[in-house]
């Protein structure tokens, strides 16, 4: 039986997770562990750790023969570096920004407005 093919970006965020779930450094052995799928073949988990840790999003420490593997910072920060990084790219800053808050949910946009209040 050979390895499904998954997209890149979602085992990347499976992978993430499993780490931020941890809160501790990890091999790609017990990463492979976490996230429980047969399937998946334990070189592509290194593959994928090696691909975050290039990025920027994991730091590493020998550990014997392996590396353990870290984020570099949460899940909150991760995701707002995300939006901002969408931003950037956005060709018309302030369009981007017209349609984030129209997709907002009343509770989200109002935190959002209690945030930008107490920036001030």
């Amino acid at each position: 039986m050979g390895e499904q093919r998954r997209d890149h970006g979602a085992l990347e965020a499976e992978v993430m997770a499993v780490l931020w779930a941890e809160g501790r450094p990890m091999t790609a052995g017990q990463v492979h562990e976490a996230l429980g799928a047969a399937d998946l073949h334990p070189k592509t988990v290194l593959t994928v750790l090696g691909r975050l840790h290039t990025k920027g999003l994991l730091g590493r420490e020998r550990t014997g023969r392996a590396h353990a593997y870290a984020p570099n910072r949460g899940p909150a920060d991760e995701v707002a570096s995300q939006m901002n990084q969408a931003l950037v790219r956005g060709a018309d800053r302030l369009a981007v920004l017209q349609h984030f808050v129209a997709g907002l949910d009343p509770a989200d946009e109002q935190a959002l407005r209690d945030l930008l209040d107490t920036r001030d």
